[in-house]
């Protein structure tokens, strides 16, 4: 496996932060979701991440067969949680091992 990202070669990580500018951190605080689950079969590892606030939702997949993390975007933080479940037990019937769930590690 690689362990490299393959970024565009005009890719600046300098400009990402411009997009969250106005974005405000604070706002839904006290509804805020944030969640993540390594999950192990064989050789692999993968991640499996829900972060919702009080207007909206993402879960975040990252699957080594994929060359991409995959993200979905909800408009219902309720519908997001609902799937990140049914992810994680579909995960398990189909051998995945959760081996962490629960806040995401820092360090």
């Amino acid at each position: 496996m690689n362990n490299e990202f393959d970024f565009p070669p005009d890719f600046d990580f300098e400009d990402t932060d411009q997009e969250f500018e106005d974005f405000d951190d604070e706002a839904g605080l006290d509804e805020l979701l944030v969640r993540t689950a390594v999950l192990q079969k064989n050789d692999m590892v993968a991640l499996l991440c829900i972060k919702s606030a009080t207007e909206g939702a993402a879960i975040c997949r990252v699957d080594p067969r994929e060359n991409h993390p995959s993200v979905q975007l909800y408009d219902d933080p309720d519908k997001a949680l609902e799937w990140y479940t049914k992810s994680l037990r579909t995960s398990r019937r189909n051998g995945w091992n959760i081996i962490y769930d629960g806040l995401p590690l820092q360090g």
